[in-house]
């Protein structure tokens, strides 16, 4: 009679799920005005004039800024409402 084969139990500590964020950015555009932009970041993110105006100047200066993140189906309802707003959006994984 042959030995049973013992197989070895997974280590569920060795099992990693990543779940890396998803991230919408907002890009610089030839078409808004940055007060609009910031205005936007206000309405739809909830942002204090602070941060929407940081955040405003990265898309100026840097032609782009990650101006939220999350579950890619949040992404792309941010996504959505930055296009209803007419900014130029995408979302991507963050890396």
């Amino acid at each position: 009679m042959t030995a049973p084969i013992e197989l070895d139990d997974p280590r569920t500590e060795d099992l990693v799920v990543s779940d890396t964020p998803w991230i919408t950015i907002v890009w610089n555009d030839p078409v808004n005005l940055m007060s609009y932009v910031t205005f936007v970041f206000q309405q739809y993110f909830g942002y204090p004039k602070k941060r929407a105006e940081k955040l405003m100047m990265e898309v100026h200066r840097d032609g782009r800024s990650t101006v939220s993140n999350g579950t890619r189906e949040a992404m792309e309802r941010d996504v959505q409402a930055m296009h209803e707003f007419g900014l130029w959006a995408t979302l991507e994984k963050q890396t």
